[in-house]
């Protein structure tokens, strides 16, 4: 068999939660050997919003499939020592602890390439150097502080988070970016390096667009936007689609909740999409037929595609729009995702087999490499593989892995 991408890099995962858990998942589906290294209590997440009782929750067991778990209480002189030995034999350190956690220990970034030369040490933080540093970070925290929730929701409404943990595991992404960059570069210099990556960072990266328009202003109010008012930030637009063609979520039959169909309208795409909506004379009409025509008034634009939409269930809707090449896709719910065919057959939603509860339903991996195919196993119990690595790999005697229990090391 081919080998895996990251097939021969040993990464020492001391994350917790989410953000550095969804970094060190993707390296482990990249084919990293990731071993998470747990308090003998266990990352919080295993414990919290469980489904059932005294079993991994699915907050757990999403984020840490393809990993190995090993127990280490780090505070202990022998647990110090353990550390450092599984500093030296990795090529990744990753952690997500508080602003200086792992310096206390006496882990600084001086005395870990001391240890490895060659590691590569990452970190998450929820904030840079400055003076949001020692402010405790969480998913939604990153979105206000990172541009997100000021420039999410209606106009006439409060911020709003988005579904999407972009402050969490998007940041995970922008971690694996950096620690597969770091070990490229490494390959020509034979050193390690520091990655750091801050979750406010991470969703002011995601939010570049909004900063775009916030320079726009100054030159005007934005005529994609359907707000009637401007001052000097940017405002919250719904659904808008922010870009060069204006887009927004219409009803659809029978009015539910997630009844709906996002449309995109481009120049090309008017003529076909009035014939649908029963109004032909608006493609020649001058107040409607060119994109400047239409800009100012967008949002009686979209009331018109509404008052076709709402009369048919999205998935008609979408049958109808695609056949013209008019850009568009439904709101499909959590439900409808867990169950698309597409996405199983794509393997994003994945069904994987637990020695606890039996099975649990997880997301694939997007990242798809064709001499490096993915498959996701399931996530470990706590210290699992205590013996397999504290005896089989460095070499410590049955005797001592008994008495680092029964001292509480382990």
């Amino acid at each position: 068999m081919t080998p895996k991408a990251l097939e021969g890099i040993r990464v020492l995962d001391m994350t917790h939660v989410q953000s550095g858990p969804s970094a060190t998942q993707l390296l482990a589906w990249l084919g990293a050997d990731v071993v998470k290294l747990e308090a003998p209590t266990g990352d919080i997440t295993r414990k919290q919003l469980r489904d059932l009782p005294d079993v991994d929750s699915l907050y757990f067991t999403m984020l840490n499939c393809n990993k190995r778990s090993i127990t280490l209480n780090t505070k202990t002189e022998r647990g110090k020592e353990i550390l450092t030995e599984l500093i030296r034999r990795s090529d990744v350190m990753v952690e997500n602890f508080g602003p200086g956690a792992v310096d206390r220990m006496g882990f600084t970034w001086d005395r870990i390439k001391e240890i490895n030369p060659r590691i590569v040490y990452a970190s998450v933080k929820g904030f840079g150097d400055g003076p949001y540093t020692n402010f405790k970070a969480y998913e939604v925290v990153a979105q206000a502080m990172g541009g997100s929730m000021s420039t999410t929701g209606f106009e006439d409404g409060p911020p709003l988070a988005t579904g999407a943990q972009i402050g969490d595991s998007g940041t995970g992404v922008h971690v694996v970016a950096g620690i597969l960059a770091a070990l490229f570069q490494r390959e020509r210099t034979g050193r390690g390096q520091r990655v750091n990556v801050a979750m406010q960072h991470a969703v002011l990266n995601l939010c570049r667009v909004k900063l775009r328009d916030q320079q726009r202003l100054a030159h005007g109010p934005l005529a994609e936007y359907p707000n009637d008012d401007f001052g000097d930030e940017v405002p919250r637009s719904g659904n808008a689609s922010g870009g060069g063609q204006p887009g927004w979520a219409v009803k659809c039959a029978p009015g539910g909740p997630n009844d709906y169909v996002y449309v995109i309208v481009q120049p090309v795409g008017w003529r076909p999409l009035s014939e649908l909506i029963g109004r032909p004379e608006l493609a020649d009409d001058p107040e409607w037929a060119t994109p400047e025509a239409r800009l100012p008034q967008l949002n009686k634009m979209f009331q018109l595609i509404e008052e076709w939409s709402s009369t048919l269930p999205k998935w008609e809707v979408l049958e109808r729009l695609n056949a013209h090449n008019i850009p568009c896709g439904p709101i499909l719910s959590t439900k409808e995702i867990i169950e698309d065919r597409s996405l199983v057959a794509n393997e994003m939603v994945v069904t994987v087999p637990h020695p606890q509860r039996g099975e649990f339903v997880t997301v694939g991996s997007p990242l798809k490499l064709s001499d490096s195919p993915v498959d996701v196993r399931t996530s470990p119990l706590l210290g699992e593989h205590n013996e397999e690595v504290y005896v089989g790999e460095l070499g410590l005697g049955d005797e001592e892995l008994r008495l680092l229990k029964s001292n509480g090391v382990i």
